[in-house]
């Protein structure tokens, strides 16, 4: 009788687990959901690392916030070193298409819009495309969850997100590992095809600041080219009230509010 309970017991649990199980789109619907903040503003180093191990290092601050409508809004100000001081770049998400990007080089001395085409194209010579500066929404890809393991210590669920529409997609595939605690994605793999790895992106320091789990230092590594990108906060801070002016092509322009 004693064995006979216990099996029940098992199948129930064994049920209720199946039915509370998170899908793919669940756990990368939470991972976006992770931060709840109504603005960033974080200053930010940015170090590029050759395949020689050189090193040169680039000083920005970022802005970001949602506009009336919901939708994220951010600006990049680089501020160091000299050659690149006085860049800004502006992504505006929209519903339904893609992002819109602007940039200001002091050099050219005007505003000009990043086209959908360019959207693989290095961001200021960094890891990082334009199209990594942007957002992406959830059902823009399939999302299912491969497996469970532990990365670094922290039980993860692995999920790999397929493009819907390949064509437009500069990734064929990506697979992260997002935390079962916090729902943070520690690891994400960028596939140039479904069998080429092009890029890697960690998250080497993860600390909760006011509350927000903040991705200290962060890593893109490009597998192709041997270079990398790290960018480290300084510091940041959430919730502050920013100018709505800072996020339009005028500022951009100016740099004045």
């Amino acid at each position: 009788m004693i064995k006979k309970k216990t099996a029940i017991t098992a199948l129930i649990f064994a049920v209720t687990i199946n039915l509370f199980a998170l899908d793919g789109r669940e756990i990368m619907q939470k991972a976006e959901d992770s931060v709840k903040v109504d603005s960033t503003h974080a200053l930010v180093q940015m170090s590029l690392t050759d395949k020689n191990n050189k090193e040169s290092v680039r000083i920005l601050e970022m802005f970001e916030a949602k506009d009336k409508n919901g939708l994220s809004q951010s600006l990049i100000i680089f501020h160091k070193p000299a050659s690149v001081a006085g860049t800004r770049f502006l992504v505006q998400e929209q519903k339904g298409r893609s992002d819109d990007k602007f940039i200001y080089l002091p050099s050219l001395k005007r505003v000009r819009r990043i086209a959908a085409s360019e959207g693989g194209q290095s961001f200021m010579g960094s890891d990082f495309s334009y199209d990594d500066m942007s957002t992406r929404d959830i059902d823009e890809d399939t999302h299912t969850l491969l497996r469970e393991e532990k990365y670094n210590g922290q039980d993860c669920y692995v999920v790999q997100s397929i493009p819907k529409n390949l064509k437009e997609a500069q990734y064929q595939l990506r697979i992260s590992w997002v935390r079962k605690d916090n729902f943070m994605p520690v690891r994400v793999e960028l596939y140039e095809t479904k069998d080429r790895l092009k890029k890697v992106l960690t998250i080497e320091k993860l600390e909760k600041i006011d509350g927000v789990w903040t991705p200290i230092i962060t890593k893109m590594e490009n597998i192709t080219d041997k270079h990398s990108t790290t960018l480290t906060m300084q510091k940041v801070e959430y919730n502050k009230k920013l100018p709505d002016a800072l996020f339009t092509q005028k500022f951009l322009e100016t740099g004045r509010l």
